[in-house]
């Protein structure tokens, strides 16, 4: 099968959802002055960065980005923040990554951010998989689906074309 038979999102459906995404971010937001979106390195840092874009065109939020770094083989390892614990505590935070999966990105980078008091503490994803190993959800999500153990979601947010593949 070739990866456009086995595309979840076109460019334009990854578009849609950013700004769906906002908006909801907005509406769990609209009495705060800022929000923290702490994106997790790579692809989740890039759609804090497009879903930073949409918060400022629709509100006056004052969105914040973080990077969360996050060894992924290994996240047990102590996470990096571009942002001190300062700078975001006793804020209302969003934690960002382009695909749940097992949930073990997530709920490290949960667990991290839960030693520093927040106002609030939400999660967001583009593609919610159906396969967790851990009690995580993602509170504001693209898309949801069913996918085989087997199989990998790939999202693309780089250069002028955005997707999400299953491979």
């Amino acid at each position: 099968m070739t990866s456009k038979n086995n595309q979840i999102l076109n460019h334009d459906e990854i578009n849609h959802k950013i700004r769906r995404i906002a908006f909801q971010i907005y509406e769990a937001n609209v009495n705060e002055n800022e929000v923290i979106l702490a994106g997790i390195d790579k692809n989740g840092f890039i759609l804090a960065k497009k879903l930073k874009t949409v918060l400022q065109s629709i509100s006056n939020i004052k969105p914040t980005l973080c990077k969360v770094s996050i060894d992924k083989k290994n996240p047990s390892q102590a996470i990096k923040t571009s942002i001190t614990s300062k700078d975001y505590e006793n804020k209302s935070l969003v934690l960002v990554d382009d695909v749940l999966n097992s949930g073990t990105t997530l709920i490290y980078g949960v667990k991290h951010f839960l030693n520093v008091p927040l106002k609030q503490f939400k999660t967001a994803v583009l593609v919610n998989r159906n396969h967790k190993k851990y009690p995580v959800k993602a509170d504001f999500k693209g898309i949801s689906l069913s996918t085989s153990l087997q199989e990998h979601v790939n999202v693309v947010l780089e250069g002028n074309v955005f997707k999400a593949v299953l491979e």
